[in-house]
This record gives structure tokens, sequence and C-alpha cells, in this order.
């Protein structure tokens, strides 16, 4: 998974405009989103992980790392500024330590047991920049310096603070302002001769001018191809020369990549062998001497025959086109290699043994590097006669040279050549109490770098996308032992002199007091403009920064010093005019409430008088009209069941009687009805003179009492199935918009009074009487339209009345 990250110049010289009226900035940031549309053509760049990194300070410098979506490398990109200084070289220190957080905690490096090329992280890391002078805090250095101190945890054990996965690349902008040149240049495009085209060199990249914008995507089209897995190695030619073919380039000494492809079935790397450490493991050294990021791979012009047996794994790596690349191709000898070795690899010799060699393709294409075990020439023969000869049964005179061998190979071979050897079928002649050659005091340092490095990365997650806090005034010292101007009795004549008013004494006139000085302003959005630098105000802001000078200048009052007016204060970017929620935040409250204790209002959409319900006291009267138009039908069988579950009590008042008022002559008493048979819908309710709370005492053991309860929980399921029948009956009647027209007025003046607080009941049941019509009438709807016989036989048991006169 290829990681790309872009480094892109902030510097205040980035708004410097090109003749195509954009500024270096503008052009920079279309640079990335033009690469990364050529790069979408590619199907391997679905793993692709875009990072982002400026020349802030740290840690304020990376946008985008390792944690953030593509959305939000976006929106970064959109909203960098150019303003600062060229610190190129705390940019790229910050860069590659972004890039090495998590290697020590993945072991991809593996540090003492060989470098393996298959553990990687491809990086490319492109910078935009506009190649002027670098410039720090304390000075402007003619060359590039990375600081040699870094943060990360375990950057010790490398000397240089890159890796050979990593190859930076820079476009270095060069477009003129005043025209477009006469006659572009074509071809390929020339290195530039900035301080960071050395710095390109040394990790296998490369740098571009770029002189006009059709040269820029030329540029982008070649990054785009760049974009490959591999390592950069150092080859280095030693021994004797071989036969000279011609004048040509040097190739005695090359620094290219070699490819390493991963694996079509699984999309990584695949491979068997390391390339050696430069020096040899010793158990009893406390510390690892530091590698250099590119290993050192020395290569014998003498011609050798490739060696290779049946079912013995090797890795194969094409290098990068190179001199030494069109050399050996030019050779045309594609059955002979030359061996490689590297430095300091063994204990006899300096030289060490080879673990590979360079061979040309059989069809005279590239040129590859097999890598091989180590000492590869003395393993290969004792394996052939182990399978050949022995039959995997070796005697001991094969026994003591396989011994003598593996005392000459580094200890971190062990554990690839059995697994090695158990693919070939042979498991057993290595022992499994392996030793990696490295001592108990290095792997106890190299576990606790790791424990250290995810702790910082940790901490560099959650520092990615903070903004550097504004400092919204100074602290400003009199460094000098006299008066200030502020306090010297002929301020104002001074002042005269400075605005051109009156003659200007420059001997009584300290410049360098307050030196740095800047206005501290109250609205922390502003940013504080520089009293005494005319430089860093832009052109067209010259007038406008003039005229309020001057205003600070001649206000002559105590207040504060404002350091914009009016006009100034609304004049912002286009993209935040609609940022108005910050804006209405920040201001005060217009109006107060009218009274506090009130429940506050819901500003809810569409209707912004709507209360919360939830704050507010509900009345009994209120929960028994709006309560039953949720309700499920309740059948009489549930009658019995549902009457467990206790209701809010309500008002007896408002309890509805078995008979219409007015009627109750004719409820006959228990006495008189002796001879028929009683159940619960037959049970009569003590009439109003007798009710609880007029006077009356009810007892508790009466087996009346619980029946009255549950006669009045029936009642309440059938007045909710009364509402919902006279709701479909007024639907289909001819009569209902009459009848309906009627009655609704009363219904709503008993629901009013029902609301009313209070204990005047007079006017209730007044109104009662008077909508007695409206009960028959539903009645008679009841029984034209329904014939659910349930229903009717209800009806007749709690209405007796009613259904005679029917």
């Amino acid at each position: 998974m290829p990681i790309l990250l872009f480094l892109l110049d902030t510097s205040a010289s980035m708004n410097q405009r090109t003749y195509l009226g954009t500024t270096y900035l503008d052009i920079a940031k279309g640079a990335v989103e033009v690469f990364m549309k050529l790069r979408a053509r590619d199907p391997a760049s679905r793993g692709d992980r875009y990072m982002l990194v400026t020349f802030d300070d740290p840690p304020y410098g990376v946008k985008a790392g390792w944690k953030e979506n593509h959305a939000t490398f976006m929106c970064e990109l959109k909203n960098l500024q150019a303003s600062g200084l060229t610190t190129l070289g705390h940019a790229l220190r910050t860069a590659f330590d972004l890039l090495n957080l998590n290697r020590l905690v993945s072991g991809i490096d593996n540090y003492g047991q060989g470098r393996n090329p298959f553990f990687l992280e491809p990086s490319i890391i492109i910078t935009i920049t506009d190649g002027n002078k670098l410039t720090h805090s304390s000075g402007v250095p003619d060359e590039l310096h990375l600081p040699l101190h870094s943060p990360l945890a375990g950057s010790e054990l490398t000397k240089e603070p890159f890796r050979w996965d990593q190859r930076l690349f820079a476009l270095v902008l060069r477009l003129p302002g005043a025209a477009a040149p006469d006659s572009e240049q074509l071809g390929s495009v020339p290195n530039d001769d900035s301080a960071i085209t050395q710095m390109c060199e040394v990790t296998g990249g490369r740098s571009y001018s770029v002189l006009t914008q059709r040269m820029l995507n030329q540029c982008l089209e070649s990054l785009v191809q760049k974009v490959q897995s591999g390592v950069v190695i150092n080859f280095e030619k030693t021994g004797p020369d071989p036969p000279p073919l011609g004048e040509g380039e040097p190739w005695h000494s090359c620094h290219k990549l070699i490819y390493v492809r991963p694996n079509p079935k699984t999309g990584v790397p695949v491979g068997h062998w390391p390339i050696p450490e430069s020096f040899w493991p010793d158990q009893n050294s406390p510390t690892l001497p530091p590698r250099t990021a590119h290993p050192v791979v020395r290569f014998s012009c003498v011609d050798c025959e490739p060696m290779v047996i049946d079912k013995l794994p090797f890795d194969k790596y094409e290098l990068e086109p190179s001199p030494l690349t069109q050399y050996v191709l030019e050779r045309k000898s594609p059955h002979m290699c030359w061996q490689v070795f590297v430095g300091s690899s063994s204990k006899q010799s300096d030289l060490g043994h080879p673990f590979g060699y360079l061979k040309a393709s059989t069809t005279l294409t590239c040129v590859n590097l097999f890598v091989m075990p180590y000492n590869y020439p003395v393993l290969l023969p004792l394996l052939d006669d182990l399978f050949k000869v022995h039959k995997l049964k070796p005697n001991l005179k094969w026994r003591q040279a396989f011994e003598m061998y593996l005392k000459t190979m580094p200890p971190y071979y062990l554990l690839p050549l059995k697994k090695a050897m158990r693919m070939m079928g042979a498991p057993n002649l290595i022992a499994d109490n392996l030793d990696c050659g490295l001592s108990y005091s290095v792997i106890s340092y190299l576990k606790k770098l790791s424990q250290q490095a995810k702790m910082e990365s940790d901490r560099l997650i959650v520092s990615v996308g903070k903004k550097a806090p504004q400092e919204t005034r100074i602290k400003v010292k009199n460094h000098s032992s006299a008066l200030s101007l502020a306090h010297r009795r002929d301020f104002k004549q001074l002042l005269q002199g400075i605005t051109g008013e009156g003659p200007l004494r420059v001997n009584d006139i300290n410049f360098k007091e307050f030196a740095g000085f800047q206005i501290g302003l109250l609205n922390k959005d502003v940013k504080p403009q520089a009293y005494r630098n005319a430089y860093d105000i832009p052109r067209r802001n010259l007038l406008d920064q003039l005229t309020r000078m001057r205003s600070n200048l001649l206000r002559t009052s105590q207040k504060l010093i404002r350091g914009q007016d009016e006009d100034y204060l609304h004049t912002i970017p286009v993209a935040q005019m609609g940022n108005y929620q910050e804006y209405l935040k920040m201001m005060p409250s217009p109006l107060r409430e009218i009274d506090p204790d009130q429940p506050k209002r819901l500003h809810t959409f569409g209707n912004p008088f709507k209360q919360d319900k939830k704050g507010m006291m509900i009345d009994e009267a209120d929960e028994f009209v709006a309560g039953p138009q949720n309700k499920k039908r309740v059948n009489s069988g549930d009658s019995m069941s549902s009457s467990v579950k206790r209701r809010r009590s309500m008002s007896p008042l408002l309890r509805r009687p078995l008979s219409p008022i007015g009627n109750t002559n004719h409820i006959k008493s228990p006495a008189q009805n002796h001879n028929k048979p009683s159940n619960v819908g037959d049970k009569i309710s003590p009439s109003p003179e007798t009710k609880p709370g007029q006077g009356t005492t009810v007892d508790q053991d009466d087996p009346e009492v619980p029946m009255a309860e549950e006669r009045a929980e029936e009642e309440e399921s059938v007045e909710e199935q009364m509402k919902e029948e006279k709701y479909n009956c007024d639907r289909l009647s001819p009569q209902s918009n009459t009848e309906s027209s009627e009655t609704e007025p009363e219904t709503l003046r008993v629901i009013k009074e029902v609301r009313k607080p209070g204990r005047n009941y007079e006017a209730i049941m007044r109104l009662l009487h008077e909508v007695k019509v409206y009960a028959i009438i539903h009645f008679k709807c009841i029984l034209f339209i329904t014939a659910r016989f349930k229903i009717k036989l209800i009806y007749r048991k709690k209405y007796p009345i009613i259904f005679t006169r029917i």
C-alpha cells in the first residue's frame, strides 16, 4: 500500500503571482488534485494513503496523517494559507518522523536481523516549493540542514532520518510573473539547482524545475510513474574491471531502486531471504551499531555461472534502469552472472560471502538481483548431495561439512534456512533451539523502544489537525532605560513631526524602542497587525493599513487603541460569509424573557410556539379528554383482564352514571331483581346522592366495592368503543352532517367547562343534561351499522332504558 505524502511550502513567498494570475500556493494545490486524478487511473491506487504536511512549526505542520480520511485531506488542502518562513529542514524532518511512526511497532526494519526487502512501506514524498532562500527564526542558512535530534524513539538506530523505501521528489516552481516564456522546452524536465535537489538524490528521487503550466503537467505524469513498490540500494563495484565496451556513463557506483512486486494472489510481497547486515552479531554486545538507510551492496565483475537447485526457494528483484543495467545488458551475456556481497557480514573476511548475484534476463530487457542463502556456493552442493546421493540419510562427513557451513552463516539466517529445508522435505537437519545472535540487553531495548514508539504514535495522532494558538496581544518590554516617548512632555510635537505637520526631530526618537510591537486586539478572529515592518503588508492593503495607522496615531483620547475600523471589521473571506452561526453565538441576547419562571419554548420547525409538555403540569381532566383518542379497542372478553391495570383516579363527578341523568327513577333495586341471575354487567352503582365524597361512607369489606370498580373500568372501555363507532357512523350516515352540527357546539362547551379550574360543577351537569340526545342518536347508528353480537349485549345490559325506547 503506497504512502503518498505531500509537503507543501506555506511560506509567505508562495503568495507571489505568476503570469497565469494565480499564486504559487494555488498552483501547488491544483497540482496535488491533478496528481490524484492521474493516479486514480491505476487500479493499484485503491490502497493509496495520502498525507499532508506544511512548513508550519511542529506539531501544527501535520494536517493529515495516518488516521485522516480523504475528505479531511481535501478540506485541509483547500484551507492552506501562505504565511511564515521557509523552514524546509524542519518540515522534512517532520515528514520523515511521520512516516517512521509505526515502523518500530510493526518491526518492519528488523534491526540486527538482516534487511528484508519484502517487509516495506513504499513511500513517496512530493515537495512543492518555490525554491527561494531558506529562512529560519535565527537567520538565513545557506545550506539545507535537517535537525539531528528527533523526538521519535529508536531514531538513533539509523544514521539518516529516512529509510530505504522512502524517496523524495521536489517540484520547484519557477513560473515567471510578468509573461509566459516564448518557447517551452521539450523533452525531459531539468533538475533544479536549489538546496532540496541534493536531498532528493540521496533518497533515490529527483527534483524538477517547473517553468510553465505545461511542464508542470508533464512532471506530474512522470511522478505518477514513479509510484512503485521497492527499496533503494547502493551498488558499488569491487575487484577488477571487466573488459571495456566503449565510452559511456559511469556505472561503477549506482544508487537505484529494486522493484519489489506484490504477489498477484495476495497483493502482498513474498520473500524468503534477507540482505545481510554490515556487521556480525555479537551476543556480548549491549547495543546495536547504527545502520545506514541504504545498504551498500558490492558486486564483483568476475563472470560466474548462476547456481540453482530444485525446490530451493530464491528471491528475484528487478533493478530500476540505470547506467549499471545498461552496461550489463550491452555485454549480452544472459547466461553469466556477477556475485554480490555485503562488507563485514562475515567473521573471516571484510568482503564477506556472496548472498546472491546480478544477472541479465534471457530476453536482455532488464537486469535482476537474485537473493539466495548466505554463502550459497557452499550450501547448494551440500543440499544437492543430500537429495541425490544420500537420499536424505547423510553420513558423518556430510554432517561435519554442514556444521562448518552453519558456523560461517550469520545466526539470523537459521530461521529462513530451516523453513526452506522443511519445504524441500528435510525438516530435522537444523535444531529447534535457534539463536538469533542478539544479546538479552539488545532484545529488551528493542521491546522498550516499541512501547515508547506506540505511545509517541498515539500522541502524534491526537495532535494532528490542531490549529496553532493565535496570540491576541504581545507583552511589550521597554529595554531602554530612558523615558518612554509617551511620557515625554513634547510628545505632541514629536507626533506632529511623524505625521508631517511639523519638523521631524530624528535624534529625539528612538526607533528601536518596542521593536516588533503589535496591536493587541479585542477581536480574536483578526490577526495582530504589525506597526513597524511595512514589507509585511500586501500591496492591495497598503492604503487601508495607512488609514488605520493614521487614525490610531491621531487618536488623543484615553480609549484603547483600535486595530480596525468598521469597514475592516465587516470584511471577511468569501468562504466564511455563510457561517452566521458562530456570529450569532457571540452576539448577546437582545431581549430578555418576560417571565424567567415560565418553561422555555421549543423553537421547532414550522411551529415556533410549540411548548415542551414534559415540564408542564397536566390536569386530570385534560388526560381524561385526550386519553382515549389514542387507545385501542378493548373487547368485552378482555374487560376483566384490563380491569387489573389501575388508571389514574378521576373526579367522581366526571364519571358517567349507568343511566342518563334524569331517568334514575327507572333503576330497579337488587331486591326487585332477586329472581334474575346477576353478573358483572347487571351490577348497579350507587346513586349520585350516595357516592363517596358527598358525606357518605363506603365499607371497604363490602364485595360490591371491587365489583363497582371493575364495572367502572368496563364502562370506560365501552365509552371508547362508542366514540370510535360514532366516528364510523358519522361517515356513513346521511344524517351525520346535520346531527353533528347540532351537537358539536354543546360537546365543545362541555370540554371547555371540564378544563376550567375550580370546583363549580353545576355548569358541567347542566351541559351534560343538554346533550343526552347525542347518546340516543349514537346508539341508533351503532345498531344500524354494526353486526357484532357482543357489543349489542353489552349495550343492552348497561343501558336497558335506552334500548326499550329504541
